[in-house]
């Protein structure tokens, strides 16, 4: 597949019989790939945030059940061998619904597999086209959603939601991707994202690497850039999408929300239809990962709050359905969405 000038970054690969993982933790200063070769140690590598990012947990956890079945290669218990190693996965983290989509497409691929090593032929397969299928979806997620925007507009997005967050391309950074390679995006801004950084560490790194001009902003100061009319546009991507199109996203996106509509400016999600959980009938039923208190208590190791502090820190919120103008997938664009228009297009 060919990688465009906006299009250079692949966080995950998979290489001789390993696993391979930029790690984003420690982008921008430093690019390092982490080797991983048995699926326990793909689970701790997603929940401590190695990688991030639902489309790319997905894939990721789908590599990591090709390691399970290589590991299981000989044993007499090998089904239940893997099995095991699906629930460290499984558990990884709870929010991003593309885990557990990838996962039990893989369980299903295993269950059709005489052996070990029949199942891990057919999962390496199966991973890989998913992989490049996240890949394509995204660039035809990236046109769809560039033309909602009209020429000359400014956007504003949360988070990292780019290649690092994805196969390759991102989901709302592949609007912007597209929207600026076609011309109709004449600026990008994006929130630092607290308490992990995603915006100024990924999203500014991407952006930067590929040479798409990017102002970051103080979560804070998103009001005051839609009061100045800098923004048309406020572009996000998901970790999961209830029936009724409440959408779960990094902490913050809700306020950006309510913000955008105060202000006159519409709002995107832009996500894969693997993201969209039917089972799942609104935000309410949305499980919300509540992560270590240091992470808000502490910036790059180092302690910056009053001691005796304590934290809340909840990794997503829920947007309601009502306050966003459309979610863009690979297979169509729901305007307005609710549970009739989602079902619609998927078939459901």
């Amino acid at each position: 597949m060919t990688i465009q000038p906006s299009d250079s970054i692949r966080p995950v690969r998979f290489e001789d019989g390993a696993l391979r993982l930029l790690d984003q933790r420690r982008l921008p200063s430093e690019e390092t790939e982490q080797v991983f070769t048995d699926a326990p140690a793909v689970a701790d590598a997603i929940r401590e945030m190695v990688v991030r990012g639902a489309p790319a947990i997905g894939i990721t956890a789908a590599f990591g059940m090709v390691l399970a079945c290589r590991n299981a290669r000989g044993q007499t218990d090998w089904r239940a061998r893997i099995e095991a190693d699906a629930g460290h996965l499984r558990d990884a983290r709870p929010t991003a619904v593309n885990l557990f989509w990838a996962l039990e497409r893989m369980q299903r691929v295993i269950a059709g597999c005489a052996t070990p090593e029949a199942a891990e032929s057919a999962c390496q397969e199966a991973a890989q086209a998913m992989l490049e299928a996240d890949i394509a979806g995204n660039r035809q997620m990236g046109a769809l959603g560039a033309e909602l925007i009209e020429p000359g507009q400014g956007v504003l997005t949360h988070c990292n939601t780019g290649s690092l967050a994805t196969g390759g391309y991102g989901t709302a950074l592949g609007v912007i991707r597209a929207g600026w390679d076609a011309g109709r995006v004449r600026a990008v801004y994006a929130d630092e994202t607290r308490p992990w950084l995603q915006g100024s560490r990924l999203t500014a790194w991407e952006l930067v690497r590929d040479g798409i001009p990017v102002q970051l902003l103080c979560e804070g100061a998103a009001a005051s850039l839609m009061r100045e009319g800098r923004v048309g546009w406020v572009i996000v991507g998901a970790d999961r999408i209830a029936a009724n199109g409440d959408t779960a996203n990094k902490i913050g996106t809700y306020g950006l929300a309510l913000l955008a509509r105060a202000h006159g400016v519409r709002f995107m999600v832009a996500a894969p239809v693997a993201t969209i959980d039917f089972a799942t009938a609104d935000g309410s039923g949305i499980p919300i990962e509540q992560r270590p208190e240091r992470e808000v208590l502490e910036l790059a190791g180092q302690m910056v709050a009053a001691p005796g502090a304590r934290a809340y820190n909840p990794a997503f919120d829920v947007t309601p359905a009502e306050l966003i103008d459309a979610i863009v997938t690979e297979r169509g664009v729901v305007r307005t969405p609710d549970r009739t228009r989602l079902a619609a297009l998927v078939g459901r």
